[in-house]
């Protein structure tokens, strides 16, 4: 397993904010067009986190006149431009799947006093 790690550890990005589930990010995407390339924004909530090390991932929810969607970002790919906390949020759980039902103020996540 050591080996594996030293191999993946050259491939980590070391700049990513420290994050979780219930917190708002938003999320600077490389977007490749033809020859063209432009930055997309994604801001959402985090839903869960996964994985570790260079498989890490973590899918982001935002709901957008009325539509709810989630995109899965890996953490440490090199097409992930930047990642921003907007608001840290409280919440008991890892996995907050349980946002997916739940619509306009239900839906909010109580803000971390820090």
């Amino acid at each position: 397993m050591n080996l594996i790690e030293s191999v993946e550890s050259q491939y980590l990005k070391s700049d990513i904010p420290k994050f979780g589930p219930g917190d708002v990010v938003k999320v600077n995407t490389r977007i490749r067009e033809g020859q063209k390339e432009r930055i997309q924004a994604y801001e959402g909530t985090v839903i869960r986190r996964a994985h570790s090390g260079a498989r890490a991932t973590f899918t982001v929810r935002r709901v957008a006149f009325g539509t709810g969607s989630e995109r899965t970002f890996p953490l440490h790919s090199p097409n992930i431009d930047s990642i921003q906390v907007v608001r840290y949020g409280a919440v008991r759980r890892a996995k907050l799947y349980y946002l997916r039902e739940r619509t306009g103020r239900a839906a909010r996540v109580k803000e971390r006093r820090r």
